[in-house]
């Protein structure tokens, strides 16, 4: 492991004050830089000209941080402009911990303490623990999508997972993606004992059945048309 990988990652707002998550890139996947903006691209975000960034800097109405006297803007900023009133110190630390059905409770419960043990080593503060049953192709799912809806709203400062599927068996980058867009990170702690390999199956058996279904219909469809075509040529 070199330097950089085993530096630690500050969360801000995540821990309690003065401590830090040092971030062990052999047993989790480090989570991201928080993101940082110059002049233009923060600009882009808050909707506004580049030229009117400075005007608001001289009005008090932004305090930009500066680097070699170089502008830039971290989500914070954005917040500040598109959400004003936004309290920054309430942004919240959530676990999130799912299994794919109600016969999966143990499970369950040993995702929660292996997070409760990953959490604690770490120093990291957890405001919020969400649990809930539901499969991993299921985008629908009532706490993942209240949770989401916090993300976006950039009420989530740390998300914890046991794995990258707990989200969402697929489609995990562009969940990072909004996430990250928002000021949010995503904490990996890669327990893979703690993704059981008949979800897997149970999703990769739904996938099947979907396109089953949908090559049913075609087939149906095709049954139909051509009788309709042989039915007007009599």
């Amino acid at each position: 492991m070199t330097d950089e990988e085993s530096k630690p990652y500050d969360i801000p707002g995540a821990t309690r004050p003065g401590v830090t998550i040092r971030v062990d890139k052999e047993r989790c996947t480090p989570p991201p830089r928080p993101r940082t903006y110059g002049i233009s691209e923060f600009a882009q975000r808050v909707g506004r000209h580049a030229s009117t960034i400075p005007r608001w800097e001289r009005d008090g109405r932004i305090t930009p941080q500066r680097v070699s006297g170089q502008r830039y803007f971290t989500d914070a900023e954005v917040r500040q402009v598109l959400q004003p009133g936004f309290d920054e110190s309430a942004r919240q630390t959530i676990v999130y911990c799912r299994v794919s059905s109600p016969g999966q409770k143990g499970d369950l419960a040993s995702q929660v303490q292996a997070i409760e043990e990953f959490c604690r080593g770490r120093s990291l503060a957890v405001d919020q623990w969400i649990r809930e049953v539901g499969g991993g192709m299921n985008l629908q799912r009532k706490k993942f999508l209240a949770l989401m809806d916090a993300i976006e709203r950039g009420e989530v400062c740390a998300l914890v997972i046991a794995h990258k599927d707990r989200l969402a068996r697929f489609g995990f980058d562009y969940l990072q993606h909004v996430a990250t867009r928002n000021g949010c990170i995503i904490v990996v702690a890669n327990q893979e004992s703690l993704s059981p390999q008949e979800e897997m199956v149970q999703d990769l058996l739904a996938i099947v059945r979907t396109f089953s279904c949908r090559l049913y219909g075609l087939r149906r469809y095709e049954k139909t048309m051509k009788d309709e075509l042989a039915g007007g040529g009599g």
